[in-house]
């Protein structure tokens, strides 16, 4: 079977006229350096440049190796190719000519040998391998410069090309083709007279001499010159009519009659005809319900005075299942245009290619409604005129595929609300709506269920039932977007021998983006993501990278706007240019998210400029902190604060007011507060890891959220050991001890607490000392050891009461106060209370406040005194509601469910319990604090 090398394009190798699998993107790199010197060897270190550039994976030579052996095993069945070590490195043994970049240099070479029908045959078949740009989707040094060349030598072969059509009378369909390469090559004169020339052999001189004017301004005004001897002599041949510039007759055949003089031609007219355009409905199609209903009423025919044009933008990111949708929806309702569908793909976010000139495009339409050449009017606002006149009275749906920008669709639009348009773009095409009634519909990913359904679509049930945990692994990588499902179905399909469990070990081993690699523009999703990032201006672009060093899953304007040091208002302008290119989406009022595989392409970007990354990390972690820490501030203002590190330029912490702004804030921001601290300790910004973590946990404390106390303060805890901080150490024991006592682990919470006690001693810091007695209390009043309990915390209001540090003191008065109620001591306990509650009451300390309530409440109660309890337990719920310590809450209401229930009220008892169950439910508690609650409901009958 014969094999074929593909690089004018994507990377592929066919064998026998089928596409060979031949690993993902930097796998083809690799058969693609070595083709570009078929049958020569390439040395190991330049075949890692050209691979990998500046950027070369750890181990290099293992994964080149693994590479090459892999690249063998998928051309086995050719034998005719081998791969093979040699003395000056690797060489790839093929035919040359199998190899369509050799195959093209050599047909141009003979081409331009050649002459008449041979030379126009041998270069239509050498530009006839070009399947896009070449190395497609490649983003590496080495391949840009080879990428570079061959353009350049495809562009001479093109002209030369034209000019062998050109001399052999083959101008009919050259102006538009010509005008396309004239606005690529604007400044190219050999270019600009063909078209001249093809202008005025199709009956247009008027405007052959208009391209030439603008060529001739833009020469001076670009580089200061005029336009060459040949074109300035071209010009005046045009300007005199030089009939030598009419094409050649082409000549009759040997013995062949003398032709018949000609005929007048008839008058050029409009054919009535009704053009059937769109393209083939998605052969898999799946969900979209409510997407389709939004069409339906959307695109409705509207009729009366006030009728107006529906136009409807479906918008969303690339391979999000745009096109489609219009497809699957335009083919449904086909039958409400009975006068025709036109539609056409603008190119604009085509990975290759510019965006189609909206003049070629209504030419285009033209012609499908039966307009002749000769009625083709030279302006194009004349064109559009015509257009729109033609499909007045009628009803046809145009479909405007792909659209870059309002200014591409607006001249393509009717003018009359008979017809409909709908349209697809990554761009939301805001510039419509000041003239248009326009309905937007943002298509967003699929769901796990409907992703699942459509991959069972294109694989079959059965494929997808018998690996069920690869197939949701598949989905999960995929986040969604139909056309990374699409392309990963295709590469099972194609592969007879392939595994959904092979995949998605392929997809955990290496990039995504690579595995989701077809070498094919159109569904190359690196590719397609691409598309989007390269129209984005300097400026957005810049932001697009930066904003993936944001720790979260998603991102405020404010954080954004310290991100990227434009500040909120320039962040905000910044987010809102990406959300209408739906690089980004709003989900919520202020708050932006990318998509993963969006995430994952923006990695890929920023790692070419490490310092920027770095800038941008560094801002968004300071901004994290400085506005962490002022929270926190309000929510506990008495407790020990931390000395933060320097600020960046360009950081703007947000400013919060109150307390109840700042447990709003932590409750927005904690997925990515939480995320930054694993980020920072990542990055070697160790100080920031632990001073987050410390910024954290009153918020995750009082909302009862101890895994997320375990996991933060255990990198704190890492990043405060390297640092050498021994107070950070000591926090950070502390915490996870009482993470542990509220586990139900009181052996790991000591094993913790004797650590930092130890360490708090040997270094003679008294503050983290007396923390840590008042924490060992409170581990003991958990196990029962009251005297152990108490002992610990009369440590603690003795080293407080050395310090001066009257807040820790009056927590400790209160601990000691507990341990006198748990072991009949109530008078006693009530007596600490009262000096507890004196100097919290003096500091303004609440969180305090509530806490000295609830033990001088129980106290109350065990002493018989109810009516007291039952005030002092009111008391400490409505400042654990206000401190919105939920926590606490609980063990409130559980408290004054005890004093109702001493008082007679069993309903108001009861009421309070199933308020503390449904608190609890709601957190992470130790099992046993529920059943104990649960018991004192079911007693009450």
């Amino acid at each position: 079977m014969a094999v074929e090398f593909g690089l004018l394009g994507v990377i592929e190798v066919r064998l026998g006229g089928r596409t060979v699998d031949v690993g993902h993107m930097r796998q083809r790199c690799v058969l693609a350096a070595l083709l570009v010197d078929v049958g020569r060897a390439v040395p190991v270190d330049t075949l890692v440049d050209r691979v990998w550039g500046d950027r070369p994976p750890q181990r290099t030579k293992d994964t080149l190796y693994g590479y090459l052996s892999r690249l063998r095993q998928a051309l086995r069945p050719a034998p005719e190719v081998t791969v093979a070590r040699r003395p000056g490195g690797y060489v790839l043994d093929a035919d040359p000519l199998s190899v369509d970049l050799h195959l093209f240099r050599d047909l141009v070479t003979r081409a331009r040998a050649a002459d008449g029908p041979e030379a126009v045959a041998l270069m239509r078949r050498a530009l006839g391998l070009w399947r896009g740009e070449p190395f497609a989707t490649v983003d590496v040094p080495w391949f840009d410069d080879q990428r570079r060349v061959l353009l350049r030598e495809r562009l001479a072969a093109e002209l030369d090309h034209i000019d062998l059509r050109l001399g052999a009378g083959d101008h009919g369909g050259l102006p538009a083709e010509l005008a396309v390469k004239a606005r690529e090559h604007p400044l190219d004169e050999r270019l600009a007279g063909q078209l001249m020339l093809a202008l005025y052999r199709a009956g247009r001189p008027s405007e052959a001499l208009a391209h030439y004017q603008e060529l001739r301004h833009r020469l001076a005004e670009e580089l200061g010159a005029d336009p060459g001897p040949r074109l300035l002599a071209l010009h005046q041949r045009i300007l005199a009519n030089d009939p030598a510039l009419l094409p050649p007759d082409p000549a009759p055949p040997a013995g062949a009659p003398a032709p018949s003089p000609p005929e007048a031609a008839p008058p050029a007219e409009v054919r009535s005809t009704t053009p059937r355009q769109l393209l083939a409905p998605p052969a898999y199609f799946v969900g979209r319900d409510a997407e389709l209903a939004v069409l339906d009423k959307a695109l409705a025919a509207q009729s009366g005075p006030r009728a107006t044009l529906p136009v409807t933008v479906v918008c969303g990111i690339g391979g999000v299942g745009k096109t489609s949708l219009a497809l699957h929806w335009a083919h449904r309702a086909q039958h409400r245009f009975p006068d025709g569908q036109l539609f056409v793909d603008l190119h604009g976010f085509t990975p290759s290619g510019e965006p189609a000139d909206p003049g070629v495009v209504i030419r285009g339409f033209l012609d499908a409604l039966g307009v002749g050449p000769g009625r083709v009017p030279a302006a194009l606002d004349a064109q559009a005129a015509l257009y729109r006149s033609l499909l007045a009275g009628r009803r046809v749906l145009v479909v405007l595929d792909n659209a870059r920008d309002s200014a591409q669709v607006l001249p393509l639009l009717p003018g009359t609300p008979g017809c409909a348009v709908l349209i697809t773009s990554r761009d939301q095409l805001t510039g419509l709506t000041a003239a248009h009634q326009v309905t937007h519909l943002t298509v967003g990913a699929f769901d796990p269920a409907t992703a699942h359904e459509l991959l069972a679509g294109r694989l079959g049930a059965e494929r997808v039932a018998a690996e069920p945990r690869a197939a949701a692994e598949l989905v999960g990588q995929c986040a969604g977007l139909p056309l990374a499902l699409s392309v990963l179905a295709g590469r099972v399909t194609t592969n007879p021998v392939a595994t959904l469990t092979a995949l998605t070990e392929e997809l955990r081993e290496s990039s995504r983006l690579d595995a989701l690699s077809t070498g094919e523009d159109a569904t190359d999703v690196r590719a397609v993501l691409a598309a989007s990032y390269r129209a984005l201006d300097a400026g957005t672009a810049r932001v697009f990278r930066q904003l993936v060093q944001g720790p979260g899953p998603d991102i405020g304007v404010a954080a954004a706007g310290s991100l990227t040091g434009l500040g909120p208002a320039g962040a905000h302008q910044a987010l809102h240019r990406l959300r209408t290119r739906h690089l980004l989406q709003e989900h919520a009022p202020g708050r932006f998210a990318g998509h993963d595989l969006l995430r994952a392409y923006a990695l890929e970007v920023a790692a070419g400029d490490d310092a920027e990354a770095r800038a941008a990390r560094l801002r968004v972690l300071d901004h994290y902190l400085r506005t962490a820490w002022a929270a926190d501030r309000l929510l506990l203002p008495h407790r020990d604060p931390v000395r933060l590190p320097p600020m960046a330029d360009g950081v703007r912490p947000e400013e919060i007011p109150t307390h109840d702004r700042a447990m709003a804030w932590f409750g927005r921001e904690r997925p990515a507060l939480i995320a930054a601290v694993h980020l920072a300790a990542r990055h070697g910004h160790d100080i920031h890891a632990w001073q987050l973590a410390w910024a954290l946990t009153t918020f995750l404390t009082r909302r009862g959220r101890w895994s997320d106390v375990a996991a933060v303060h255990a990198t704190a805890l890492r990043a405060a050991t390297r640092l050498g901080d021994t107070a950070a150490v000591n926090e950070s024991y502390r915490v996870l001890a009482l993470e542990r006592i509220e586990a139900g682990d009181p052996a790991a919470a000591r094993e913790r607490l004797d650590q930092a006690l130890s360490l708090a001693a040997s270094s003679g810091h008294t503050l983290s000392e007396a923390h840590t007695h008042l924490a060992l209390g409170w581990l003991y009043e958990h196990t029962g050891d009251r005297a152990a309990a108490l002992r610990h915390d009369e440590l603690a209001v003795g080293l407080f009461t050395r310090l001066g540090h009257r807040a820790g003191l009056a927590r400790a008065l209160n601990a000691v106060a507990w341990d006198h109620v748990q072991t009949g001591g109530h008078r006693q306990a009530v007596a600490r209370c009262e000096q507890a509650l004196a100097l919290q009451e003096e500091l303004g300390d609440r969180r305090g406040q509530s806490d000295t309530l609830d033990t001088l409440g129980y106290a109350y109660q065990q002493l018989g005194e109810h009516t007291q309890a039952l005030l002092c337990h009111e008391r400490c719920l409505e400042l654990h509601r206000a401190l919105g310590h939920r926590f606490n809450e609980a063990e409130a209401l559980v408290h004054l469910g005890e004093a109702h229930q001493a008082l007679g009220d069993r309903e108001a008892a009861r009421r309070c319990y199933e308020q503390a169950l449904d608190v609890f439910r709601d957190m992470e508690v130790n099992p046993a604090r529920v059943a104990q609650t649960r018991a004192l409901l079911d007693a009450l009958g």
